[in-house]
């Protein structure tokens, strides 16, 4: 009789750590971040502040701050590009990875992604501070 409120209790706690799990949205490791860099297949948003981009970002990485973000994503080709000097990410694009400088507001920038319709959405949830740790 014992083991059945166990059971019921482990059941509880993974549906609680796979729900969280998964409104967490799709995440990106280090050693996965790294081997989309080096075959090209990722599009980096660091979504800080312009101040801290400027002090130091990941190579590659286009800044659109989180509070930019949206207005950014729903605008035309044309205005982003010309706003941003670079080509509008597109809704079925793969691997458009978010980051900030702990994981928070990467994580808010996948999730508003996602909302948009960009289902290639993900967060670097090292960001910027593990990268800036373990860089080579």
């Amino acid at each position: 009789m014992l083991r059945a409120p166990r059971r019921r209790a482990a059941t509880v706690l993974w549906l609680a750590i796979a729900t969280r799990t998964m409104a967490a949205g799709p995440t990106v490791s280090l050693p996965e971040l790294r081997s989309l860099l080096a075959s090209g297949r990722a599009r980096l948003f660091d979504v800080r502040s312009r101040e801290e981009a400027a002090a130091g970002t990941i190579p590659g990485a286009l800044n659109i701050p989180v509070s930019e973000l949206e207005n950014a994503l729903q605008m035309g080709p044309a205005a982003f590009q010309a706003l941003y000097s670079a080509e509008k990410p597109k809704l079925d694009d793969e691997n458009l990875v978010f980051f900030c400088q702990m994981g928070r507001r990467g994580l808010q920038a996948t999730q508003l992604a996602q909302s948009l319709g960009y289902r290639g959405a993900r967060n670097y949830a090292g960001a910027y501070r593990e990268w800036s740790e373990k860089a080579e």
